[in-house]
C-alpha cells in the first residue's frame, strides 16, 4: 500500500500544480475547454493517462465544455504520491 502524505507534503505538492486544490482527501482541478467535443479529447486523453498510471480520477463533464477531476488513492484512504504524479501528469495533456 502507498504511504499517506502529511498535510506539509500535501501542500508542498499542491504547490508545484497549477489550479488544483485541496477537497478534504482529494485534489480537485476544474478545467474550461473550448466546446463540448474539446471536452471529450481532454477526457479521452485524461482516461489514457489514467490507464496508463493504473490510477483512475473521478471525472465530471458538466455544462457544455466543462471537466472536473478528482484524485484520491482510495486503497490508501488519502492522498499519496501517485496522485500528485497523475496531476502532473494531467497537468502536461493538451486541452484543445
Amino acid at each position: 500500500m502507498a504511504d499517506l502524505l502529511d498535510d506539509k507534503a500535501i501542500d508542498e505538492r499542491l504547490g508545484a500544480l497549477e489550479g488544483w486544490r485541496r477537497e478534504g482527501d482529494e485534489i480537485v482541478t476544474d478545467r474550461k475547454l473550448a466546446d463540448f467535443a474539446a471536452a471529450m479529447a481532454f477526457v479521452n486523453a485524461v482516461a489514457g493517462a489514467a490507464e496508463a498510471a493504473n490510477h483512475h480520477p473521478d471525472i465530471l463533464v458538466h455544462g457544455w465544455n466543462q471537466v472536473r477531476l478528482s484524485v484520491t488513492n482510495h486503497s490508501a484512504g488519502g492522498l499519496t504520491q501517485a496522485d500528485f504524479d497523475l496531476a502532473a501528469t494531467i497537468d502536461a495533456l493538451p486541452t484543445h
